[in-house]
This record gives C-alpha cells, structure tokens and sequence, in this order.
C-alpha cells in the first residue's frame, strides 16, 4: 500500500481521533480547567514512561521485524512470541510496583494522597493497555492498514464516552481514570480484529524468549526507554517549572497547547508511523530510501505547514471553541509554536530513518541532548521573554533538531552496507 492510499484510509481515523480530541478538550477545559489540565498532563507523561517500560519499548521492534519477514511467517511469529512473553511478565512486574508504591507516586505526581486510587486503577489495566498497544504494533507491520484503521477510531470513540462519562461524574478525578483505563478497554476490540485474521492464533503470543531474539529488541527498547525517560521527564520539568514560575494556570495553558498541537498534526505523525516506519525497514538501497523521504517531504511536510498557518490565524476562534475563554492567554504562545511544530515535523521525516534502521547511538544521544536543551531553552527563553518564551524554545530547539538529523542520519547510512 502506498503513501497516498495509506493516508486517505489512515485519514479517517485521524479525522474521527481528532474531532473526539476537540471534543475532550472542551469537556476538560469546563470540568477541570486550566490548573486540571497542569495535572491531567502530569499523570499522562507518567503513564508514558510505565507503559514504555512495561512493554511498549519493544512495539517499533516488533513493527519493523514484523514487515521485514513479511515473506516468512514463521519468523513473523516468532517474534511475536518473545514480545507477548516480554509485555506478560514486565506488565505484571510494574502493575505490582505501582501498587506497592501507590502512596509515594501520589505525593510525587500530585503532591498529595487525593488521587491516590488512580494508580490502583492504571495498574489493574496495565496489562491490557500493553496487549493492545502490541496488537496494533503487529496489525502496522503486517501492513493490515484496514483493521488497524478501525482499531484506532474505536478507540478513539471509547476514549470519548470513557472520558466525558468520568469527567463529568467526577471531574478531575474522573478525568484521571480515564487517562488510566481507556486505552485497556480498546484492547478487546483490537484483540477481536486480531482473533479474526487468518494469520493470528492467541498461541503465537506465548513461548520462551529466545537470546537471537531479544538482542534483535534490544537496541529498539534502549531507543524507546530513553525516549520515554527523556520527552516525558523534560515535560514534567518543564510544566512544574512554569507553574512555579508563572501559577498553575499557565502551566495548563501550555499543556493545552502540546495537546492542540498534536490534534492538528495527528495526520501527518500517524502517517509517519502507519506507513512510513514499516516502509522504511523494508527499504535496503540508499537511493531507494532517499526516494521514500523526498516523498515524505513532498506530501506529508506541507500538510504540517498549512495546518500550522490555518491554526495560528484562527487562534482565538480556535481557543474559545476548543476550550473557553479561561485558556485565552495561551494565545501568546500560538506563533513560535506553529513555526516549530512544523520545524519538529520536518525533522521527524529524517528520525524516523533512526528507528527504521536502529541507528542506536545516534537516537540515543540525540534523544538526551535535545530533551535537556529543551528545558535548558525554556529557563533562557521565560527569563527573557516571560511565559511566550517557552514556544520560543521549542522553535528553537526543533530547528537544531532538524539541522542535526540532515547532517547526521544519511551520513551514518552512507557508512552502512546500503549502497
């Protein structure tokens, strides 16, 4: 399947994904406000680092090697035997942690015990959360784009009812829960999606992990684990910063804003991940890679532009229907983050080279340095500039990203044997 019908099909569910996000966002901006957004995003970076560390780490593994035996079905599974071995066991470890250390995680997360049971509630679905993100890692590989398609807008649509039911009922705390549970109750969708091919038995799941195996996942869970330490962590640095800095409220607003940001970008960063990640592992020539990110560029980066422009010159309008006029001030915020969403989107054409080939190293370094100057950038920038500092550092820090990747990643392929 090719880029263009991979996006038109990939098209509907961002467009249902995106149009159930706005809807969120409104019902949080009323039922927790500015101060509960600080929160919501707080516990979402904690539930990306556990998840990644309790199996997501090895999903882009098993989506590369998933695509790449495409011919060999006996290899395919085999893979997927040492991943739902790996996601079974780290699940149980870490749902035990979280519940041992329930208490302590409250404190750090919330600075308080009031929302205490939440972590209770995200470690009796965690092992569900991981099982589904793994089935929708092994439907992306199999290039099975129809299922994975639907799998996505009923998750999308459970995220909607789960959420505005909870939020409403119970606020804030509902609004937590949520982030906790949504995701694991898709799982039996996508596990039906899964059931039904004729590809899939629940027996290929399960076995003993093998040495070859885990060393072909290894390089990918380092990337996914640093990765998962580092974006979150520099978020939460970030957002206690500026609540520090500038009130609880204004931290809010900048989580609004990565949140609108990733709505109007879903499109070309669930493309990116759909169809390019397994396309780019099959790729072996040097020509034939460079020709699949001249097509990156040509299709999928204007997309990023003109969202960025139609966004910025709506801005107001876009603020008070997505989230109410409490969330005006983070309109100041609106001009440097559009230039550097779509500076992060032109620089990610390039990453995704790093994931489809485990240019560890490279990722792995690049992954540390650009998350600490990301709060390095944004202490500089509110300094200087007050609270609109803070886009101005993530525009800033996107332009050296991207000048970074168009020097480093095709000189790093060039000293591979892909000529």
């Amino acid at each position: 399947m090719n880029l263009l019908k991979t996006s038109v099909l990939n098209g509907v569910a961002v467009l249902i994904k995106t149009t159930t996000l706005f809807i969120l966002n409104k019902i949080l901006a009323v039922y927790v406000g500015p101060a509960g957004y600080a929160v919501m995003g707080q516990f979402q970076n904690f539930i990306q680092m556990i998840t990644t560390f309790s199996g997501n780490m090895i999903n882009t593994a098993v989506t590369k090697y998933t695509a790449e035996y495409y011919e060999d079905e006996q290899k395919q599974r085999n893979i997927w035997k040492n991943a739902g071995s790996s996601v079974f066991i780290l699940s149980l470890f870490f749902s035990l942690l979280i519940v041992i250390f329930q208490q302590q995680l409250s404190i750090y997360i919330f600075h308080s015990l009031e929302y205490q049971s939440v972590f209770v509630w995200f470690a009796v679905f965690l092992i569900f959360f991981n099982f589904n993100t793994l089935f929708l890692a092994i439907l992306n590989g199999k290039k099975e784009i129809l299922k994975l398609v639907l799998a996505n807008i009923v998750g999308s649509i459970v995220s909607l009812v789960i959420t505005t039911l909870l939020a409403i009922q119970y606020h804030l705390y509902g609004a937590l829960i949520a982030l906790a549970i949504y995701q694991s109750l898709a799982f039996f969708i996508t596990l039906y999606l899964c059931y039904k091919a004729n590809w899939f038995k629940l027996t290929y799941l399960f076995g003993k992990i093998d040495q070859e195996t885990a060393k072909k996942f290894a390089s990918f869970a380092l990337m996914a684990l640093v990765s998962a330490i580092c974006v979150p962590l520099s978020q939460m640095i970030i957002r206690t910063y500026l609540g520090h800095e500038f009130g609880l409220d204004y931290a809010g607003y900048w989580e609004a804003m990565i949140r609108l940001s990733g709505a109007y970008l879903m499109l070309v960063t669930t493309t990116l991940g759909v169809y390019y990640l397994p396309r780019l592992s099959e790729l072996k020539t040097l020509a034939e890679i460079k020709t699949e990110v001249y097509l990156g560029y040509k299709f999928i980066f204007p997309f990023a532009v003109i969202g960025g422009i139609s966004v910025y010159l709506l801005r107001d309008w876009v603020i008070v229907l997505l989230f109410s006029k409490k969330f005006l001030p983070m309109a100041d915020l609106f001009l440097w983050q559009m230039i550097g969403d779509t500076l992060k989107i032109g620089s990610w054409i390039l990453a995704y080279l790093m994931l489809s080939k485990a240019m560890t190293v490279l990722f792995v370094t690049t992954e540390i340095l650009f998350a600490m100057s990301s709060v390095i950038l944004t202490y500089i920038f509110t300094q200087s500039f007050g609270f609109e500092g803070v886009s101005i550092a993530h525009l800033i820090n996107y332009g050296l990203y991207w000048f970074v990747m168009s020097i480093f990643v095709f000189k790093h392929l060039q000293m591979r044997v892909l000529k």
